[in-house]
């Protein structure tokens, strides 16, 4: 399914080069989204001749994307394109979205497998779920449906397989239990699930998947990973019944648990309990994440030591936020302010490289672009200025209020969900456990300096 189409898109944007950014008016902010969309574009090379669709180039070191990055831009090109029409990308996105399924029609390809997370795996369904709310044009009828994609994803985590008692239940990070990561449950992974669950409640109206989506935010309570002043930490390991929680906090774990939120609120015919939940979260992902009214990577950008992942996390906190203002319309006079203020900052960055527009991370660091590039900080920039147009375009949709998406009950229970057989416990395989995660612990916090900060 290799394509050539994106010659002809590439071409249409050639002569805008140069462009002086604006968000001043609303075909401002269309053509300096078209623009920052088409920059984004220039990092994909999956529609080339013996390229896989779908994918950032990588993973490391093939390329400086995972998988999972791939699924979380074609998010972007979905809102993008609902926000300001501009439907040039729509084939690649769904070219991109169905090559990507796996055999199982659920996100989980097999040649993935040695870097699978729940949380890879999540993005993947939330585009989906995206398409399915969004109306974005449906597969071919011998295709699989997005909204069919979404449940199959919900129902793979869902597994009671996926669900051990380990520190009293919630989702591991990683999915094969031989994957480094495995020992480890995390809020991101947990935050997919959560949200895709309400989503899934308000779409369908099946109050099972509303269910699940309350018992992860109890889950996520309960263990500490989200606080009583609604701080969100990174996770903890199963072997310490996941007291041993990395206080590291990352915009995109609070962004993914406020639009979740959200969607239960609407859910609830906005109900007292999920109104205070949402309220005390967004004040708090504020607080946190936008000094000066800016957006702030919390974790990582005072020394710029973030990682390839990290400097793609601003464009969900904009999304997520500007959608959660269409669901639960109070929250719209304290955000939509405040996100047009860092959309203008992160405009400023948009200076850099050969073409004199590349778009950079640090937002709130000076007016102008700080030397960083990547796919990332294009997204970051795209989801900023597209976001702005919110207040333009209708809510999501469900079954009953237009959606058009065909769903399947049954998506995803069949799965292979690449486990394996764990074999008994033995005195010396625990042993061995030990041995292996003093390992990984090495190598991680050799890797991932920002780990090991005592957070």
């Amino acid at each position: 399914m290799v394509s050539t189409r994106f010659a002809t898109v590439a071409l249409a944007g050639a002569g805008v080069a140069n462009a002086t950014y604006s968000i001043a008016s609303t075909a401002d902010i269309k053509q300096t989204a078209a623009n920052v969309a088409w920059d984004l574009m220039q990092y994909y090379k999956g529609n080339l001749t013996g390229q896989t669709p779908g994918i950032l180039p990588g993973p490391p070191p093939a390329g400086d994307y995972y998988w999972w990055e791939g699924g979380a831009m074609w998010g972007t090109l979905i809102d993008y394109w609902k926000l300001t029409g501009d439907d040039s990308y729509n084939k690649l996105i769904t070219e991109a979205m169905l090559w990507q399924t796996g055999p199982g029609r659920d996100y989980m390809p097999p040649n993935v497998t040695a870097s699978l997370g729940n949380d890879d795996q999540g993005f993947w369904g939330m585009s989906a779920m995206l398409a399915a709310e969004n109306n974005f044009p449906n597969p071919p009828d011998d295709q699989p449906q997005w909204l069919a994609l979404a449940q199959a994803v919900f129902h793979t985590q869902a597994m009671p397989d996926r669900h051990d008692d380990t520190c009293n239940g919630g989702l591991r990070w990683q999915i094969p239990w031989a994957n480094n990561g495995y020992d480890y449950k995390n809020s991101i992974a947990n935050g997919c699930f959560f949200n895709l669950g309400a989503r899934l409640a308000r779409y369908t109206g099946n109050q099972s998947y509303a269910e699940w989506a309350e018992k992860t935010w109890d889950w996520m309570r309960s263990v500490g990973l989200m606080d009583d002043a609604y701080n969100i930490y990174d996770g903890g390991h199963v072997q310490h019944n996941c007291t041993d929680i990395n206080r590291a906090q990352f915009s995109y774990n609070n962004a993914v648990f406020l639009l979740g939120a959200a969607y239960m609120y609407n859910y609830t015919d906005g109900s007292d309990k999920w109104k205070q939940r949402l309220e005390g979260l967004t004040d708090a992902t504020i607080k946190t994440f936008f000094p000066d009214k800016i957006a702030y990577e919390l974790a990582c950008e005072e020394h710029m030591s973030c990682t390839t992942d990290m400097l793609s996390f601003k464009g969900y906190l904009h999304r997520w936020m500007s959608t959660a203002t269409q669901i639960a319309p109070f929250l719209a006079d304290k955000v939509l302010p405040l996100l047009k203020t860092s959309t203008g900052a992160a405009v400023d960055t948009c200076t850099g490289e050969a073409n004199a527009r590349t778009c950079g991370f640090k937002w709130a660091a000076k007016a102008g672009y700080d030397g960083s590039h990547g796919a990332g900080q294009q997204m970051n920039v795209l989801a900023a200025v597209s976001s702005l147009l919110i207040g333009q375009s209708p809510p999501p949709v469900t079954n009953a209020t237009g959606g058009t998406s065909r769903g399947d009950p049954s998506a995803g229970t069949h799965s292979d969900n690449f486990r394996g057989e764990l074999p008994p416990v033995t005195t010396g395989d625990k042993a061995g456990a030990s041995i292996l995660t003093i390992l990984i612990l090495v190598s991680a916090v050799t890797t991932f300096g920002w780990m090991s900060t005592g957070l």
